[in-house]
């Protein structure tokens, strides 16, 4: 979930933008590039060519081998934040644009091949996190009735499925690579835990214990690693995952247990809010910021 005042939160003359990878085995960091403007989420494309980042409303295509970047052209939807997703057959992304009428986040899914934006989600606030391994479903984090809930919704549009009822935020839907599970982080135990449900929304289990807030966890293509970013108790409110913090990456075992400290960085908000490992399992790539004088 990222509010409207997230993605332009600083100026780029406020801040620099440093888009980093981390081997998962070996902790290496490596700098691709930085830039002198806020940028957000990297998703890595399937091909391992590019990485897709969100920039001033605009999502933008990142070329590996010539750290080149070009935009992505998305008709009329120019307001994203930093909540997209690639489709699984690559043709497609789906984005969370907010709208001309009142500002709200909604769900648009745009062809890569002739930028045609379809609204899936009328309803709003709704914050797209995850696609179903067989392209037919998107989850996302909604607030309906004051309540900020786990959805799904056919990728065509229609009614959508509430999967989670308890009081309080539940936010950063992603499915497994096999389709059985969501992920999702919740603050139903008092801090922002980890949880993982299956895809029907039952069997709503916690997978992390800590004292600290832990956020958006992503599943490894290969679907035996979670990373997800962590923020210290009492720096933060539990259901706010704020920008200009220290934070960490984490890295468990997609059956659970003990987790390692892969990234220490300033960042946070736009860090790592979507899937952002590498096709082969073995990266993670995300932005780290520093703050100008």
């Amino acid at each position: 979930m990222n509010t409207l005042q997230g993605p332009f939160r600083i100026t780029g003359r406020d801040v620099t933008s440093i888009l980093e990878t981390v081997d998962v085995h070996t902790g290496q960091r490596s700098v691709l590039a930085e830039f002198d403007e806020l940028i957000e989420a990297p998703n890595w494309t399937q091909d391992g060519k590019y990485l897709i980042y969100n920039s001033a409303g605009r999502i933008y295509r990142f070329d590996l081998a010539t750290a080149k970047s070009e935009v992505i052209e998305s008709g009329y939807v120019t307001n994203c934040n930093n909540d997209h997703v690639l489709s699984p057959d690559r043709t497609k992304i789906a984005v969370s644009h907010h709208t001309a009428e009142d500002g709200q986040s909604r769900i648009y899914v745009i062809s890569l091949d002739n930028a045609t934006p379809v609204l899936v989600t009328p309803l709003a606030p709704s914050y797209l996190h995850g696609w179903s391994p067989d392209g037919k479903t998107l989850a996302y984090c909604a607030e309906r009735n004051g309540n900020y809930d786990i959805y799904t919704i056919s990728v065509d549009g229609g009614l959508e499925t509430r999967l989670t009822d308890f009081s309080g935020l539940d936010d950063g839907p992603e499915y497994s690579p096999d389709g059985r599970h969501i992920w999702f982080n919740s603050v139903r135990s008092g801090l922002m835990q980890v949880w993982r449900m299956k895809a029907d929304g039952s069997e709503q289990v916690q997978m992390t214990f800590d004292e600290s807030n832990n956020w958006f966890p992503h599943v490894s293509p290969d679907g035996n690693h979670v990373v997800f970013i962590s923020y210290k108790k009492g720096d933060v409110d539990a259901s706010a995952h704020p920008a200009n913090k220290d934070v960490e990456i984490r890295l468990m075992s997609a059956t659970g247990g003990e987790f390692r400290t892969l990234v220490k960085l300033f960042g946070g908000q736009g860090t790592l809010n979507v899937n952002s490992w590498s096709p082969d399992s073995t990266k993670i790539a995300f932005v780290s910021y520093k703050l100008n004088d």
